[in-house]
């Protein structure tokens, strides 16, 4: 599992508008990359393109290359369900399926496949996703209780066992703690810290300290002007960016001179 993912080149668009212009990068296997950078810079958005959630959107296209160690992801030939499969995604605010019980939270994404699984099994995977997701513990005496009864950050982690549970290669999580308490939030933290031992991750976060704390390497995205498209400044270990990044613009988000 965990795969590496190339970018070349990605101009990303809604309609006419051009959101995100020409991003290259590479995204290491088992490790943890952030993008930060100003409200409406594309972070996001360019985080939807790495599993096709962003054609969801009506008018989203994407020019440019996103492979997934050396397959292009928006080939004729590759099926967006198939790649939805391999990239999981964790959104901003813990969306729980409110009618179904925590177990069958989990295992929610692995039904939409029309996998069928003995009783038995489908235990095992539910068990096995949340004790990755670090909250068995939590809940193991509730399984069959609402997935909506949890705590905000429990919640969260429920839709990461969501996420697991499909046995992707790669795990998007988009402000996975924006809305969560410190508490919650460090929970989360450090379960990111223990998924890269074996998926690649990739987090958007407006928390530099977060970005800081959990990711191997940090990408900064910024906008020339409103209704200007996007761009990535600079990307390089995290440590770099943080202490001596190459771009003044980067040195001067960090130190809070804007955004």
């Amino acid at each position: 599992m965990s795969k590496r993912i190339d970018v070349n080149d990605l101009n990303i668009f809604y309609g006419k508008f051009h959101a995100v212009q020409n991003v290259s990068m590479t995204i290491e296997p088992k490790s943890v990359t952030a993008f930060i950078g100003p409200s409406g810079c594309g972070k996001s958005t360019f985080l939807r393109t790495l599993n096709r959630m962003h054609e969801v959107i009506p008018g989203g296209r994407v020019e440019g290359e996103v492979l997934m160690d050396g397959r292009d992801l928006y080939s004729k030939e590759v099926d967006p369900v198939d790649v939805r499969r391999e990239v999981g995604m964790v959104f901003q605010r813990p969306n729980p399926f409110p009618t179904m019980s925590i177990k069958e939270n989990v295992l929610a994404g692995v039904r939409l496949n029309s996998r069928r699984m003995s009783h038995s099994a489908a235990d095992e995977l539910a068990e096995r996703a949340l004790r990755d997701a670090n909250l068995w513990n939590e809940v193991k005496d509730r399984l069959d209780k609402p997935g909506s009864g949890l705590s905000g950050g429990q919640q969260q982690r429920l839709c990461i066992a969501r996420a697991i549970a499909v046995q992707p290669e790669v795990i998007l999580m988009d402000e996975p703690c924006s809305a969560l308490d410190p508490i919650s939030t460090l929970a989360i933290e450090d379960l990111i810290e223990q998924l890269k031992e074996d998926y690649t991750v990739v987090i958007v976060t407006h928390n530099m300290q977060q970005a800081a704390r959990v990711s191997d390497r940090t990408g900064f995205f910024n906008l020339e002007a409103t209704g200007r498209p996007g761009r990535l400044v600079e990307m390089d270990d995290t440590q770099k960016i943080f202490n001596n990044p190459a771009q003044q613009s980067t040195e001067d988000y960090i130190s809070g001179r804007f955004g």
